[in-house]
């Protein structure tokens, strides 16, 4: 690749990502664009951003408010899907990257770059995500990773680098965990959690409440949906989507609930150990699949569930822009017409108990279920369906059963 003149940077002004503008202006001799998106990051991270992008060399930096996109269009649509990788990870990380590489390259092509850059390690899923956006969207941009170039081996040669170069950083070496935050979660990676044999140090945790701090007396939320999608709490409709999930996650908060401590699978084949803290979005996928339980026939409900594991990997291996993806979306949102209705939630310390299903779409019948014997099922009738279903049992047992007594005549 010939040396590009102008670099879209995917700039968060974490340490990775502080680095690699005087790295890429050392090394390549270009300009440098930082792109960065808000989704929800809070706290001080954006604070500041666009003075310390240009003040570490780059030449502009573009910061777009990306939140209400991101809970609508993306994750909204992850919950229809229900899902959830590994049964627990609920892919906070996972599903910001795919938007974060749009936005990227939106800015790349209006600015007139010639290549992208990313801060992703060679060892992460982030790498993959990343890079497989630009090739659905800007599939001629060349791509530089400065961490599968670089002679950098380690975050203490990272913070060595910073030093060295002025570049204002939070990281030191004895505060050395890496973070992701974003309106649906944060997750907490490094330090002594790399062995999984060592138990999550409390002070990692930083917004939820400990179970054992969390109130003595047990919360009570009420989740609206309609086809799928949350629309309300406790009766009343939500502003915005970004409100309602604001909401929740103080809510999930306040109970110590959404801490999730998961060895997980990576993409690229190696296992890792992430602690993760989504607390609203806990709260959403347990009471989205009660809505389902009530709404959805059993056919249908079965294959949906297969389908959120493929669902639930396409994510976490960054195939958000392909056809597959798209299509699935289609089907979900079929699929998900009839899951109109309100849960209401019981939370105590950190765990979730479901207190009430309602919907005008439910498939429940009180009369068909109910231990009294009702008009609408004749217990006559499930003879003839055993038998059907059970005749290649019987036949295969008969079959045993003779040749056993062949084999006793014989002797």
């Amino acid at each position: 690749m010939a040396n590009p003149k102008k670099v879209a940077l995917a700039y968060s002004g974490g340490l990775d990502t502080s680095i690699i503008i005087p790295w890429l202006k050392e090394n390549y001799g270009c300009e440098v664009v930082a792109v960065c998106g808000d989704i929800g990051q809070g706290g001080d991270e954006l604070k500041g951003l666009k003075a310390k992008a240009k003040k570490t060399g780059a030449s502009e930096c573009h910061v777009a408010d990306m939140r209400e996109e991101f809970v609508a269009e993306y994750l909204w649509r992850m919950v229809r899907a229900g899902g959830i990788y590994e049964d627990k990870y609920l892919l906070g990380t996972s599903i910001a990257r795919p938007l974060l590489a749009k936005r990227q390259v939106e800015v790349a092509l209006a600015t007139g770059c010639d290549a992208l850059a990313h801060g992703c390690t060679g060892k992460g899923n982030d790498q993959v995500r990343f890079e497989l956006t630009y090739k659905a969207l800007a599939p001629h941009l060349p791509v530089i990773a400065p961490w599968r170039e670089w002679d950098i081996i380690s975050r203490e040669d990272a913070i060595e680098y910073a030093a060295s170069r002025n570049v204002p950083i939070a990281q030191t070496t004895t505060k050395i965990y890496s973070r992701d935050r974003n309106i649906w979660h944060i997750s907490h990676e490094g330090g002594e959690l790399e062995d999984p044999a060592n138990a999550a140090p409390d002070h990692i945790w930083m917004l939820t409440k400990s179970p054992e701090q969390a109130p003595d007396k047990p919360g009570k939320v009420t989740i609206g949906f309609e086809a799928g999608t949350p629309v309300s709490i406790n009766g009343k409709p939500a502003k915005s989507a970004l409100a309602l999930l604001e909401q929740l996650n103080k809510i999930g908060a306040e109970h110590g609930i959404g801490r999730i401590d998961l060895v997980e699978n990576r993409f690229v084949g190696m296992k890792s150990r992430g602690c993760y803290e989504t607390p609203g979005g806990a709260l959403i996928m347990y009471a989205h699949r009660e809505l389902e339980s009530l709404t959805l026939d059993k056919s249908t409900a079965h294959y949906k569930q297969r389908l959120a594991l493929d669902y639930a990997e396409l994510v976490y291996n960054g195939l958000w822009f392909t056809p597959l993806r798209e299509s699935l979306d289609n089907f979900f949102s079929e699929v998900s017409k009839p899951v109109t209705g309100e849960v209401t939630l019981k939370l105590y310390k950190g765990n979730i108990e479901p207190l009430s299903r309602k919907s005008p779409n439910s498939l429940y019948s009180l009369d068909i279920a109910s231990f009294t014997m009702g008009d609408s099922y004749d217990q006559k009738d499930a003879l003839g369906f055993i038998n059907l279903i059970g005749l290649p049992i019987k036949v295969k047992a008969l079959l045993e059963q003779s040749k056993l007594a062949k084999a006793k005549k014989a002797q």
